[in-house]
């Protein structure tokens, strides 16, 4: 107990620190105008990669933007649609529904992440100055009213910390104006091919309070049509078993349970609602210091399945209980900038809150190991899937599960002045994340003595609390060491805490005694070892061990996470159990040496290193995983020609992965993680773009390779090699990453032609990404089935005038079946593998207007 007051008493202690940040006068660096996101020139884009107000091509690191103004054109609503636009970016969408995406940058993806007590991210995601990183699926912010979307590929772990292994995406609010009241409405109907209708309205308004202080407001609604038909079916499981000469078991006859999903079939099954809003209040002290403080709330609504079942047909799945995915949070922000003598500085801190509460459907886990145990008898001989009078039940499963995910982070930081010749970016970093993980696994009618103690009906519990503490403090020195030559040195030295604590595994019927005979079944797994026999007894035994013992009193301690039934994941001490704890301490580092002979050139080169922290398994008895880092060798260019019109800028690199986190399901389908072997990624990224009188286009690529340097092995055991009778080789050396294509590649071309007060347009957008592995495991990975290339067409056709706006479109004009993920339900589910689709062909009509 004593580890969970510590826990409250810092998270109070950091909740202070953060109040106490609006009641002092924290020097800030200088303001992110307005106008200068929103540069009257289109060819200068600003962005704040560097901590810095600077024009994209002067800053010495691969970098994509999209403006407010590229987001409008493009129709981007949500990650999808911004991540299809970035060569760079790649995701793995968990079971494709909204927010449970996985974000990777330059190939640097080993597959199988995103469980809520798996690894932190590899991709750094920021929401204005504030991260917004979480486990187990990205933060999906709306896009509406944003200045920009910056990608930055590779290492940012010297200004961007832990979750910048491989990249970071900042998302960059627009900012309270105090220039004049102003606002816009928008709305958009569309229609999918196969599916059903969606629509969208989204409105803004800048109000000025003073002629120092605004209020910007922001809402939107948004349904998104549903695709996939959930189509009657069947699932027979095995009943009466067969016998061999010995009276063995050696078979069965599938007469046992047979059952439909007519209760839940249904067209266009997965539709999704989004409904949150905004607020920003910008109040300027005076000419130097300014405090924004800021508040969101989001929550999606998905219903159906994401994925579809080709085994059944095209956009179709056969499920048989519900499915649903609520998903909310809010973050209240604040940003406080303003100037000590003539260095700028920034104190920022946010605490999001998000909840999380699904219902899934597990019929495919009860289909696989029917099958699998069929010589057994199957599921009904082989367990005991019984109701409280022994009779043989239904063995379908569902899943019940939330998580609550809360973030507290703060920075502070000071930058001198930009136009020195030697400048310095430094500050101190401190963030709090907590998850309450509750993840239950349902079999109806399940007898209560076979169930999870104190829960009828329940097969296996996870109810666990996990807790993530990084402290940091960084900083760069960029020296001018001629009027065309730039050294920059920076480093982070970071101290990570991680713990975890609670209940995993199967009940215990009270009735059974370890060791005694003619026992009654332990539970319904017959598992004597997994769940609460592994719990903490009063005597600091767990309670198969305090049986086997001899121990009369095997009284369990109370659970340390509520909703458990005791603990069994922890520590045990003279004080209660204590969280198991995975912690460290090391540094990154970024070197970078700039060449910029004119205003239209320049050359860089840079060597970094990013990295994430270890951590510990859910499942207890797997242990501890430890960090992984990922060191970068780059060289590029940044160009502009033609007085502006034409930019070209490019990148090449080398990327060094070491004893990188990997994570597969492993026994009883619940995910591990542990340490892989070396990877390298070779690769090279372009982006270019010419703007004429009426015609702009916009092309941009990146080539990844990224190949395994080492065989990966099947054990978890690292003590193990891969010639050993109990070990085999998963992938062999030379395999490559999943998940990420060879080649990813977007472009946009735009002619506009003025008419009258307005201008009249058209517009085609096309991307296309190579074929690539779902899983990094060979054998695996073919049963799965391979993510195929495919590319997708993208028309616009509109007006724009002062005050109003009108656009006809497309998306997805040949109606491509995109495969954006693949996965199946458990560990031995390859018998369904699923599809995760791109929208199929829409047809949309959006229009605006300005006041």
């Amino acid at each position: 107990m004593r580890g969970n007051l510590k826990t409250n008493r810092r998270m109070h202690i950091a909740r202070l620190l953060m109040l106490a940040g609006t009641a002092i006068s924290m020097p800030a660096m200088a303001q992110e105008a307005q106008s200068e996101a929103e540069s009257s020139d289109p060819n200068v884009i600003i962005v704040t990669a560097q901590k810095r107000s600077e024009n994209l091509q002067n800053v010495p690191i691969s970098i994509q933007a999209l403006g407010t103004q590229k987001l409008e054109q493009l129709g981007v609503a949500n990650f999808t649609d911004y991540a299809q636009q970035l060569p760079s970016v790649t995701f793995q969408a968990l079971g494709g529904t909204p927010g449970t995406n996985v974000v990777y940058m330059r190939g640097v993806a080993s597959g199988g992440d995103g469980n809520h007590s798996g690894s932190l991210p590899s991709v750094g995601v920021y929401l204005d100055e504030q991260p917004v990183t979480t486990i187990g699926g990205n933060l999906d912010v709306h896009v509406y009213d944003i200045a920009r979307i910056e990608s930055l590929s590779g290492p940012q772990g010297t200004l961007y910390g832990a979750s910048s292994e491989a990249g970071t995406i900042r998302i960059i609010t627009n900012k309270p104006d105090t220039s004049g009241f102003y606002g816009s409405v928008d709305g958009e109907v569309n229609t999918v091919n196969k599916g059903g209708q969606g629509y969208k309205l989204e409105g803004m308004i800048n109000a000025p309070l003073s002629s120092n202080a605004a209020l910007r407001v922001v809402g939107w609604y948004q349904r998104d049509a549903g695709f996939i038909d959930n189509v009657p079916g069947t699932r027979t499981f095995c009943g009466t078993p067969t016998f061999d000469e010995e009276d063995n078991i050696n078979g069965c006859i599938k007469d046992g349970v047979s059952v439909n999903n007519a209760a839940f079939v249904k067209e266009d099954y997965n539709y999704t609602e989004i409904y949150g809003g905004r607020a920003a209040l910008k109040v300027d002290l005076d000419e130097n210091w300014t405090v924004t403080p800021q508040f969101m709330y989001q929550e999606t609504k998905s219903h159906g399945s994401y994925g579809f079942d080709p085994s059944v047909g095209d956009l179709q799945v056969q499920r048989f209980f519900p499915e649903f995915r609520n998903d909310k949070f809010w973050q209240a922000a604040l940003t406080i900038e303003g100037k000590l003598g003539n260095w700028d500085a920034t104190y920022s801190a946010a605490y999001l809150d998000r909840k999380t509460y699904q219902s899934s459907d597990y019929t495919d886990y009860s289909e696989a190991y029917d099958s699998l145990y069929q010589s057994y008898g199957g599921l009904a001989n082989y367990f005991y899937y019984q109701d409280s009078l022994g009779n043989t039940i239904d063995p379908r499963q569902k899943v019940i599960g939330s998580d609550h995910f809360k973030k507290l982070s703060q920075e502070f930081r000071v930058a001198s002045p930009s136009s020195d010749p030697f400048r310095f970016v430094g500050g101190l970093f401190y963030q709090y994340q907590s998850n309450l993980i509750h993840q239950d696994y349902q079999i109806a009618n399940l007898g209560p003595l076979l169930s999870v103690n104190g829960q009828p009906g329940t097969l296996w519990l996870t109810q666990q609390k996990r807790v993530d503490q990084d402290y940091a403090a960084f900083g760069e020195f960029s020296l001018d060491v001629s009027p065309t030559v730039t050294l920059t040195a920076g480093g982070r030295v970071f101290v990570y805490d991680n713990t975890l604590v609670g209940f995993f595994g199967f009940g215990r019927n009270p009735a059974f005694v370890q060791g005694a005979d003619d026992n009654p079944p332990p539970n319904a797994a017959g598992s004597s070892r997994t769940g609460v026999a592994a719990c903490f007894t009063q005597s600091g035994l767990r309670l198969r061990d305090a049986q086997l013992a001899g121990q009369t009193n095997t009284t369990l301690l109370p659970p340390e996470v509520e909703g458990s039934p005791c603990t069994n994941l922890g520590v045990f001490t003279s004080n209660g159990v204590t969280p198991v704890k995975a912690s460290g301490s090391g540094g990154t580092y970024r070197f970078n040496a700039t060449w910029k002979p004119n205003s239209d050139l320049l050359a860089y080169a840079t060597v970094s290193r990013g990295f994430r922290p270890g951590g510990i398994n859910r499942r207890g008895d797997f242990g501890a995983y430890q960090p992984d880092y990922l060191t970068n060798y780059e060289i590029g260019f940044k160009t502009t020609l033609a007085n502006g019109l034409l930019r070209l800028n490019g990148a090449i690199y080398q990327q060094d992965w070491k004893n990188f986190q990997f994570a597969y399901l492993g026994p009883n389908s619940f995910t591990i993680i542990t340490n892989g072997p070396n990877a390298r990624i070779r690769g090279f990224d372009l982006d270019a773009s010419i703007s004429l009188n009426r015609l702009s286009i916009n092309v941009s690529g990146a080539y990844t390779d990224a190949k395994i340097r080492n065989n990966l092995c099947a054990a978890v055991d690292p003590t193990f090699a891969c010639s050993d009778p109990d070990n085999s080789i998963s992938a062999p050396a030379g395999t490559r990453l999943p998940i990420t294509p060879q080649w990813k590649m977007s472009g946009t071309a735009r002619y506009t032609v003025p008419m009258g007060t307005g201008k009249v347009y058209g517009q085609v957008n096309a991307t296309y990404q190579s074929s690539a592995s779902s899983d990094l495991r060979v054998d695996f990975a073919a049963a799965q089935g391979r993510l195929e290339g495919f590319g997708q067409v993208n028309l616009a056709i509109g007006g724009e005038w002062s005050t109003y706006s009108i656009e006809a479109f497309v998306r997805n004009l040949t109606d491509e079946r995109g495969q954006l993920s693949r996965f199946v339900q458990c560990g031995a589910c390859t018998q369904r593998p699923y599809i995760v689709p791109t929208t199929p062909r829409t047809f949309g009509l959006r229009a605006g207007a300005k006041f």
